[in-house]
């Protein structure tokens, strides 16, 4: 399973009011597990700054991460970046095998 990050920026008028953004995040989430069954989500979080969210996950592959990605845009009324992520020990044991010269 590969990491995913992916950023969320909800479009002006998504939501109303503050409770609106939890009937917003179960419709979604809802239809995510549903149609990705196979996602794990590990982690979100709320952000300040261009962004109003930032989740991570792990998908099979890129197919599933873009569907994840189309769901939110749709149905979350969003603006997504989905970015491939490697954790840092195994960026690390990656590093370690390459050529110490060039």
């Amino acid at each position: 399973m590969t990491m995913f990050i992916m950023l969320t920026r909800l479009n002006e008028g998504s939501a109303s009011s503050p409770q609106d953004l939890e009937a917003l995040e179960k419709n979604v989430m809802g239809r995510i597990n549903a149609q990705c069954p196979d996602v794990e989500w590990i982690s979100s979080f709320a952000a300040l700054g261009p962004y109003d969210y930032l989740d991570i996950f792990r998908a099979d592959g890129v197919d599933t991460a873009t569907k994840v990605s189309a769901l939110m845009r749709t149905f979350g009324h969003a603006h997504t970046e989905v970015w491939p992520a490697t954790e840092w020990p195994r960026f690390k044991e990656l590093m370690r095998r390459l050529p110490a010269e060039a």
